[in-house]
């Protein structure tokens, strides 16, 4: 789960329209909107500004952790956000997985493959 889906997830715990969770946070709720769906990021201050509002740790809204109120330690974050999927060692380490089934090192490879191509072509 990434930052749209918690957004739009913790707003609905709320039981709060996109019209008062904007409001309330002081943005339009058509830039809301366009987080939710993912179609823009929340730039830093308006993250905190959501964390701080639903009382969650900034890792729980990017999807670092599932926990509301845990944050990674320095060192995890480092390593997380620089964790580089094509590495070998580390797709043999790691146990990705689409739909419950773990992929093969070639399904991995594919899957990288897909996502550079992708974004070559934008």
């Amino acid at each position: 789960m990434n930052y749209k889906n918690r957004i739009a997830a913790l707003r609905k715990s709320r039981s709060l329209t996109q019209d008062d969770l904007s409001t309330t946070l002081g943005i339009s709720r058509a830039a809301l909107s366009h987080y939710e769906k993912g179609r823009r990021e929340p730039d830093y201050d308006t993250l905190i500004t959501i964390a701080d509002f639903f009382k969650v740790s900034l890792d729980y809204i990017m999807g670092r952790t599932d926990d509301p109120l845990a944050s990674l330690d320095p060192d995890t974050r480092a390593f997380t956000d620089q964790l580089e999927l094509s590495n070998d060692q580390l797709l043999e380490q790691f146990a990705l997985t689409i739909d419950g089934k773990k992929l093969t090192p070639e399904e991995s490879k594919r899957f990288i493959a897909f996502v550079r191509a992708e974004r070559a072509m934008h």
